[in-house]
């Protein structure tokens, strides 16, 4: 097994363009190849930066060579607009603390909508995990390379119902977690370590 990186991690504060105050944590290895923040699920659903796939990727992110920033969406719900304004406040944050590395946005599932809907020509991929896409079918396609992890028995979006979704989009790769449904318990590992492995190639 490799030695893990040395990885500086703190807890951060930064304002969204509206003023909303926003907390995260930020994890830094040395020499980082790219840099990554990772949006967490429905927060009006209990999502939060301490989530346990958000996590999972947090913790693995850095030894991989890759900066990590997960933060908790605004306190009062937006509908996605707020949140999306949270999340590019949150590659701003990246960019000033990892300068001249590409940017990657992360998300899980409500997360991973936000990640989707980002206009930021800075972000250069996309890793969406469990992303609910039956439940918002008119997406944009991205314009970047993308990850798409979708479990077997998924709630929300299976992956007979994410494939048509994504059939169409250039330079993504579909796949399935077996045996997974939308929580990811038990899945958390393998979840970070396809994502860190992706970003990786």
């Amino acid at each position: 097994m490799s030695e893990s990186l040395p990885v500086t991690r703190r807890t951060v504060h930064f304002d969204a363009s509206d003023g909303v105050e926003l907390a995260g944590d930020i994890a830094v290895p040395d020499d980082p190849t790219r840099a990554a923040i990772v949006c967490h699920p429905h927060p009006q659903y209990g999502g939060n930066r301490f989530n346990n796939v958000v996590t999972a990727l947090f913790d693995a992110l850095p030894d991989a060579g890759i900066a990590a920033l997960r933060f908790d969406f605004r306190a009062e719900f937006s509908g996605g607009s707020g949140e999306r304004l949270d999340a590019i406040a949150a590659l701003d944050l990246l960019a000033r603390e990892v300068p001249g590395v590409p940017l990657v946005a992360l998300g899980y599932s409500f997360g991973a909508l936000i990640a989707l809907g980002l206009d930021d020509d800075r972000v250069t991929a996309l890793g969406l995990v469990a992303p609910p896409l039956a439940m918002a079918p008119d997406v944009d396609a991205p314009r970047v390379r993308t990850l798409v992890l979708t479990p077997a028995h998924d709630q929300f979006s299976p992956p007979a119902a994410t494939e048509p979704i994504v059939a169409g989009w250039a330079s993504c790769e579909h796949r399935m977690i077996e045996m997974a449904d939308h929580s990811l318990v038990g899945h958390t590992r393998n979840v970070a370590e396809l994502v860190t492995a992706w970003l990786s190639s």
